[in-house]
């Protein structure tokens, strides 16, 4: 089974967008920091994709996504950040610091199984 990691500092987005990624078939690691993100990629085997947040505090998305693509471990995971960014510049700036797909809250639940599935299929 494929896994997701999804990296969201609000509780209530990370349990709809696990829901629904478990309802298509995948397996879903959910921790609310990019802090504990990192932790997790440290001690668990490679997830199969990242769903990331931009705006976190302390750490935002866009600063783990640079560091992810900076570490030779990780550089090839897919990342679809999902924020409520929604300006043209803020998708620009999220895919050229690294993400490789940007869907804006509030979406629609075939949107983010469109999304991940450009990516992998469960």
């Amino acid at each position: 089974m494929k896994t997701i990691l999804v990296v969201d500092d609000t509780n209530a987005q990370r349990k709809l967008i696990s829901a629904l990624l478990t309802h298509a078939g995948f397996e879903t690691a959910n921790v609310e920091s990019a802090k504990l993100a990192w932790e997790w990629l440290e001690n668990n085997d490679f997830p199969d994709l990242i769903i990331l947040d931009i705006i976190m505090p302390e750490e935002t998305g866009l600063e783990l996504c640079r560091k992810i693509r900076a570490n030779p471990k990780w550089k090839d995971i897919p990342i679809v950040f999902c924020s409520s960014k929604s300006e043209e510049f803020d998708r620009f700036w999220a895919l050229h610091q690294g993400g490789n797909d940007y869907i804006t809250k509030p979406f629609a639940p075939n949107e983010l199984i469109h999304a991940v599935s450009k990516y992998i299929t469960a």
